[in-house]
């Protein structure tokens, strides 16, 4: 049983997040462990183990906080926003994106293993930040596209979110890679976050 206030016990779990938000910066999913985590906190590892029992379930909760975050961006561009151009709605939700590489780059981690190991509870709780992510940008395209049809609207829907899990992988080149791209003869355009989900976007809301 986890003594203290709901207030410090959330304040502890969000110190711990914070750590391996702090870590995830230099270091793979590989590499961070309870262990390393401890290290930047005042908790020691059994400690860690009252607020989460796997560091998948840390991981699974900076996840969370990424949708969190994004979801307030999309919904400035609705909130803040009378009318819209498809091209305005492209630049907007890309430059969204182009702020929240760390949830690209979890979104290309092994999300399947992530959620296997962690408790339904914590699932749940991440999955209502997921699905209120698809409800705010389902609102996008209701609001400023009046000839998309809910057919259209849900098209797109399942076009992008699956394309969001590459972005960071084609976008995120390390100097390993590009060394071999170039061995291996291979011709490759670098572009940013912006560019890649900017020329997709346009594509799928028939802009171009």
């Amino acid at each position: 049983m986890i003594k203290g206030t709901p207030e410090l016990i959330e304040k502890r779990r969000e110190e711990i997040v914070n750590a391996c938000e702090k870590l995830y910066r230099s270091m793979s999913f590989k590499e961070i462990t309870l262990k390393e985590i401890g290290k930047v906190t005042e908790f020691s590892r059994p400690t860690i183990y009252n607020y989460f029992q796997t560091k998948e379930e840390i991981f699974l909760a900076l996840f969370k906080r990424e949708y969190d975050r994004w979801n307030e961006d999309l919904q400035s561009i609705l909130d803040g926003n009378e009318k819209l151009s498809k091209k305005e709605i492209a630049d907007k939700i890309a430059s969204s994106l182009q702020k929240r590489k760390q949830l690209l780059r979890l979104l290309s981690m092994n999300n399947y293993e992530m959620e296997a190991n962690s408790r339904p509870e914590l699932l749940t709780d991440f999955k209502l930040s997921y699905g209120a992510s698809l409800k705010i940008f389902a609102r996008i395209p209701e609001k400023f596209c009046p000839d998309m049809s809910a057919k259209d609207i849900e098209d797109l829907i399942y076009m992008f979110i699956p394309f969001m899990f590459g972005i960071y992988p084609y976008t995120a080149v390390t100097e390993k890679q590009r060394t071999a791209m170039k061995e291996a003869d291979i011709e490759y355009k670098y572009q940013t976050v912006h560019e890649i989900t900017y020329t997709y976007l346009i594509k799928l809301l028939g802009a171009d």
